[in-house]
């Protein structure tokens, strides 16, 4: 991580079959640069320098099948001084996503 990410740690469970690592990679790109379809803009900036990163992936001690994805985002990602801008790139349309069973934001 640097010094200017911004960190998340979520509370995932994921599918059946789906390991803890590939789930929190699938929240990181979902909540960053990731998307179901092919967009046209794709091509035009290197999503690398954009994409959110999970850097670390921890059982919850008790609790079968939970993990903590520890995520960092680039700040380069959001808009500057938009709170809002923020929580909808991380907490949007990602806790709909069909690798998990259950996801929630726990440290922001």
């Amino acid at each position: 991580t640097k010094d200017t990410d911004i960190l998340a740690a979520f509370r995932v469970t994921p599918q059946p079959g789906v390991p803890p690592e590939e789930a929190g990679a699938a929240v990181a790109a979902e909540s960053s640069t990731g998307t179901w379809t092919t967009v046209w803009t794709d091509g035009l900036t290197s999503l690398d320098r954009y994409k959110g990163r999970c850097y670390r992936i921890e059982r919850v001690v008790g609790e079968k099948d939970q993990y903590i994805a520890y995520v960092a985002y680039p700040l380069d990602l959001f808009e500057e001084g938009s709170v809002t801008n923020m929580f909808t790139s991380i907490v949007g349309n990602v806790f709909g996503f069909k690798a998990l069973r259950a996801l929630r934001l726990e440290d922001l």
